[in-house]
């Protein structure tokens, strides 16, 4: 497509809040699979349109003028009627959709993320599914900054008005033990104090969600070691290294390690979280609805009557949130 100077393209408009967002040209080209150079050729062409300078580039991060303030409120909102637009025709036939941009917690990687791509390709044939997995944190600023269309995170630090939130299920925190250090019928929390504890990271939600529960029991932890994956951690578990506060679905997602570890209820106050669905409000009309009604009978049945069915004790806190 050929530019012509002095016109404001849409395009023209996604470049330049994307790099707003982004704070340089190179990032905001990635992003947006665009070269540095026509990027920067856009954003002059759009302040040559508008008659105003948008942006200081001398500055790292660039920084927005008065006027690039004033126009980027507008932006946002012409983009977010473009999307809604979007979503409204999809929408109008659902199967028509062309591209769903889905972001799923590691947590459902195995099982019910492949299951629920295949329902969905069946539903939508033609369709253009971008499927990205990750910690809950880095979904839901995808979603915010519009790099996804639906997400399914855990419990996130914050919500805002503009989210539609469909709960998935409950989970109970537990303890994983290495094989046969603890004895359940003794008192289980001065058996732990003889071992190391190996702790999720706190830059992670779910370390931070642990961390502040332990303070609130004024439990204090040596801390040894940190990781960030539940691999890891349960893989230092299964060797006899320590024990750790993890979650059933983290539990069931390591199958490798479970004949070389226990797990048991917490033995101080319980701790539960939430997995939802989350969308933009009023963008998608039905479809957000629409995949946790998918969503949720293949997590119970690959996940959550399993781990049940496993571990009875589990039944009544682990539970598919309707």
């Amino acid at each position: 497509m050929v530019d012509i100077p002095g016109k404001m393209t849409l395009w023209a408009i996604e470049i330049f809040v994307a790099a707003v967002e982004e704070g340089t040209i190179s990032l905001a080209a990635k992003r947006l699979n665009a070269s540095p150079s026509s990027v920067s050729q856009q954003l002059t062409n759009l302040e040559a349109a508008l008659g105003v300078l948008l942006l200081n580039r001398s500055s790292r991060p660039m920084e927005l003028t008065s006027a690039g303030a004033l126009f980027l409120r507008r932006a946002e909102t012409i983009l977010g009627e473009v999307t809604q637009a979007k979503a409204e025709l999809a929408v109008f036939n659902y199967s028509q959709m062309i591209r769903l941009r889905l972001g799923m917690i590691d947590d459902f990687d195995a099982d019910v993320t492949p299951a629920l791509m295949a329902g969905l390709s069946k539903k939508l044939t033609g369709c253009q599914f971008l499927l990205e997995s990750g910690s809950s944190y880095h979904l839901a600023s995808d979603l915010e900054s519009r790099h996804m269309d639906v997400i399914v995170a855990a419990d996130l630090d914050i919500t805002a008005d503009w989210m539609e939130v469909h709960p998935v299920l409950t989970e109970p925190f537990i303890i994983a033990v290495p094989k046969g250090t603890v004895d359940p019928s003794a008192n289980v929390m001065s058996q732990l104090l003889n071992l190391p504890f190996i702790r999720y990271s706190s830059r992670q939600m779910m370390g931070r969600q642990i961390e502040a529960h332990l303070s609130r029991q004024r439990i204090n932890l040596p801390n040894k070691f940190e990781f960030d994956s539940y691999h890891a951690i349960l893989c230092m578990v299964a060797a006899g290294s320590g024990w750790t506060v993890t979650t059933s679905l983290g539990y069931m997602r390591a199958r490798r390690f479970h004949d070389d570890v226990d797990v048991f209820p917490l033995p101080f106050k319980e701790l539960s979280r939430s997995v939802s669905l989350i969308a933009r409000k009023g963008v998608l009309d039905t479809v957000p609805f629409d995949i946790a009604e998918q969503i949720r009978p293949l997590v119970r049945s690959m996940l959550v009557d399993p781990c049940v069915e496993r571990f009875p004790w589990m039944e009544g806190k682990l539970l598919i949130l309707e």
